[in-house]
């Protein structure tokens, strides 16, 4: 008998408004809001490309490392480079494992201090990164689990700014850089950060203070014409993006180097987790790298499917789905390394094979400075 699925700290809200609840990572969270209240995939990628979306992403992870050398333990375990940034800053990072190089997760490491970090990773996988990180730590550290004592919302969009500004919140932040601010009259941390492609934050508050926060950001966003927007609409904009998703463009199976995400990897660190064999399979090359495909004729790719050059299958689709913006179906897929952008596949959807032109993400430009 299977967990029963968690649930949002706002989840009343989700229901009462009629959404499309479906499974992410063990949590029942909208996929997006009925049409004939304005709301609809379609609808809800619109308003965060063009006005502003808030997202209801409690379902993401939330940890902390905390103590004496905490900087240097985790720096030794992640990717990236964590003395690159300075206290008030957050940094996109990989946790991979030591074995194999496959990615454990991909979180936002945000750093207080150089003895307390919070960390955001996905929802499957919170556990995961925290039991491995605690297994890890030397005595002093303190690896904690903080799954169901914070909310996440992300406020997506052009006019992001202008949503906190009506409530007073002092949005005057660098990209990838955050704060604490009163909504509601209760503390947030507000981040710089997003997985849209546009200006946005994210707001992390308590629990327990979720519900008020919540209800004072949709107040503020409707009054702007935006929408409180669904997960669906979050994934068409991430794939528009090319941003990877755990699971689908990086996995224990799929490396960094071969996600293309090797910008996230600081190679000339002395040590991190896994560092031994991806150093080998970048100076080796790989046989296949992450590409984009924009569909030249009608269909919607999906992860899964098969890519082929001719009548050589050359990769598979990691991620696929009709693309609001180009009005075109768009993928990311692992595609062999001889395949060049501009070069024409096909990608068998269903049995058909459907023409398509191999790109380098993003599909849309970016905008979240």
């Amino acid at each position: 008998m299977s967990a029963p699925l968690k649930r949002s700290p706002i989840h009343d809200f989700h229901k009462n408004a009629c959404a499309k609840l479906a499974d992410f990572g063990g949590w029942e969270m909208p996929i997006e809001y009925p049409q004939d209240q304005g709301g609809g995939v379609l609808n809800e990628h619109a308003a965060v490309r063009e006005r502003v979306g808030l997202f209801d992403v409690s379902h993401l992870g939330k940890a902390e490392v905390k103590g004496s050398g905490a900087l240097h333990f985790l720096n030794s375990c992640i990717t990236n480079d964590l003395e690159k940034i300075s206290d008030g800053q957050a940094q996109y990072n990989l946790l991979c494992d030591e074995l194999t190089g496959g990615v454990i997760d991909d979180l936002i490491i945000y750093r207080r201090s150089s003895e307390d970090f919070f960390l955001v990773p996905n929802a499957a996988n919170t556990a995961e990164v925290v039991s491995r990180l605690n297994r890890a730590a030397s005595h002093g550290i303190v690896v904690n689990n903080l799954h169901e004592e914070y909310g996440v919302f992300a406020l997506q969009g052009p006019l992001a700014k202008d949503v906190l500004k009506a409530l007073k919140i002092d949005v005057d932040l660098n990209y990838m850089s955050f704060t604490e601010a009163e909504i509601a009259g209760k503390k947030s941390i507000i981040c710089r950060t997003g997985y849209t492609g546009e200006l946005g934050f994210e707001i992390l508050p308590r629990w327990a203070d979720a519900r008020l926060v919540w209800d004072e950001l949709v107040g503020a966003v409707r009054n702007v014409g935006g929408l409180v927007a669904g997960l669906g609409a979050r994934d068409t904009l991430r794939t528009e993006m090319g941003y990877p998703l755990h699971g689908h463009e990086l996995s224990l199976a799929i490396s960094p180097v071969q996600a293309s995400a090797s910008w996230a990897v600081a190679w000339r660190k002395e040590k991190f987790w896994g560092k031994d064999i991806l150093t080998k399979e970048r100076e080796e090359g790989t046989s296949k790298t992450l590409r984009g495909l924009i569909l030249l004729d009608r269909g919607i790719p999906r992860a899964g499917m098969e890519i082929f050059k001719g009548e050589v299958k050359v990769g598979v689709t990691t991620s696929g789905t009709f693309s609001p913006s180009l009005k075109q179906g768009i993928a990311l897929a692992l595609i062999s390394k001889g395949i060049q952008p501009d070069e024409e596949v096909s990608v068998d959807i269903r049995g058909k094979k459907v023409r398509a032109k191999v790109v380098k993400p993003p599909f849309v430009p970016a905008r979240v400075r």
